[in-house]
């Protein structure tokens, strides 16, 4: 057993301070670009696509991509999570300090951004796509484990030997379930969609659009049956987190994709 005591604050200037949230998103975000480079650098030896064009095309959609990211990660939680709260307090909205952020609405938003970007510049969408999905979890395991930090989105109570007491919720020992989602939804799904990047060079495209989809759909749904729901929220029919009803719609969208990509001959 683990008494959680750990700060969410690394350095408190006083006037400013540098938090291992905020910290999470700035790794993820340079990691995932410098991995997404490589990616890019290894596909382009199998095909005739202008490099040096796809990289800039890929620095410039970055952008993109964190400002869909914090926008549709923030309107995803106030729609999906905590609608009438931020109807009553409109001002609530723009502080994102406080979190509140969800990661199906992320998700959608840079779907949209790479869509956006990718029509403006006349290029396949899913070639960016699988690029996105395959560093994805970089970003998703820092922020899992900034979570666990934080002490938010933390389990149910069990206890297995490695549970964790969380003294500013309660004194239950609970899973800790931010760091189940940080191996599953980060190390392993990472590992899945690397090697078929990697190593599977007859993958279509927007192969790893579609598992990333449909794996992260299936450990999200796994992981929530260790965690709290969202208090606010509670379980959809008594059955289903929001996080899972989410995770549901995103299995079927990716075995639509995975179907049409392997039907199409344009993705190959």
């Amino acid at each position: 057993m683990f008494v959680h005591n750990l700060n969410p604050i690394l350095i408190n200037f006083g006037f400013l301070e540098i938090r291992w949230y905020s910290l999470a998103y700035i790794f993820g975000i340079i990691i995932g670009w410098i991995l997404g480079k490589k990616i890019i650098e290894y596909k382009l030896r199998h095909e005739t696509l202008d490099l040096e064009r796809s990289i800039k095309f890929f620095e410039d959609l970055i952008s993109y991509i964190v400002i869909a990211t914090v926008l549709g990660g923030r309107i995803g939680y106030i729609l999906f999570y905590n609608f009438s709260y931020y109807l009553e307090n409109p001002i609530e909205v723009f502080k994102i300090w406080q979190g509140g952020m969800s990661f199906h609405g992320a998700l959608l938003g840079i779907i949209l951004a790479t869509y956006i970007f990718s029509n403006k510049e006349k290029i396949r969408p899913f070639f960016y796509l699988d690029v996105i999905a395959c560093v994805a979890p970089i970003g998703l395991f820092f922020g899992r484990i900034a979570n666990f930090i934080n002490a938010e989105l933390y389990g149910k109570p069990t206890t297995v030997m490695w549970s964790v007491i969380f003294p500013n919720v309660d004194n239950i020992p609970r899973h800790p379930s931010q760091l189940y989602e940080a191996l599953l939804e980060g190390i392993v799904l990472f590992s899945i969609l690397a090697s078929i990047t990697f190593f599977f060079k007859k993958a279509r495209t927007g192969i790893c659009s579609s598992l990333f989809l449909i794996l992260y759909g299936i450990f999200r749904i796994f992981a929530e049956q260790f965690r709290e729901p969202d208090e606010q929220v509670g379980y959809l029919l008594n059955i289903l987190s929001m996080g899972s009803t989410l995770s549901i719609l995103m299995i079927i969208a990716g075995v639509f994709i995975f179907l049409k990509v392997n039907k199409n001959e344009k993705y190959k």
